[in-house]
């Protein structure tokens, strides 16, 4: 039921704005494009595709995947205005089957919102999904011990080390309200 609750709940925010939907690549990922020869790439929580239009005007091979299928209708449609090739899923990302690999998994804001018991399941996929030396690029922010509601702690970055290798971290603030991080891991050459 509560999962029910929350495909609702992000299916009626993409009636309006969500505050999180800026429109805008950040510059973390434009950072990322400039330095990195296009690939294949997933976006995680792809919402309406502004970050998959962008890697795809890069020449990127794009997977877009989000379980609010309001955010996807909304996706494939900029994308066929942007004039650009995009493969756009209504789906789980803690059932995702596409084996990848990619080259590139994006993840802004994802798996911070997943419910603590489906992480584990999340963090598995990664190491299928992602090609080795493959990027895993997430944007999250953190919540206290006890704190209901999204956010990550340290556990949680310590569940994504022990599949993938923490390659950067870039402390910031979300919105200015709490921390957040962009986190860069990599596959292991070899899968624990």
């Amino acid at each position: 039921m509560e999962n029910l609750v929350r495909k609702l709940t992000f299916n009626l925010w993409y009636y309006q704005r969500p505050p999180w939907d800026t429109g805008i690549s950040p510059p973390e990922l434009v950072d990322f494009i400039a330095t990195h020869p296009p690939g294949r790439a997933l976006d995680i929580g792809c919402g309406t595709g502004t970050n998959a239009i962008a890697l795809a005007r890069h020449g990127w091979q794009v997977t877009g995947v989000d379980f609010a299928r309001r955010a996807i209708s909304i996706a494939r449609r900029k994308a066929r205005q942007a004039g650009v090739q995009a493969d756009l899923r209504v789906g789980d990302v803690t059932k995702f089957t596409d084996p990848g690999p990619f080259d590139l998994v994006l993840d802004i804001g994802c798996f911070h919102s997943l419910p603590p018991n489906t992480r584990q399941d999340y963090t598995r996929n990664l190491t299928q999904w992602l090609a080795p030396q493959g990027t895993y690029l997430l944007y999250a922010f953190f919540k206290s011990e006890g704190e209901n509601g999204p956010g990550l702690l340290p556990a949680d970055v310590e569940l994504l080390s022990e599949h993938l290798t923490l390659v950067s971290r870039q402390d910031g603030s979300e919105r200015g309200i709490r921390p957040s991080a962009w986190l860069q891991f990599q596959r292991h050459l070899t899968v624990p």
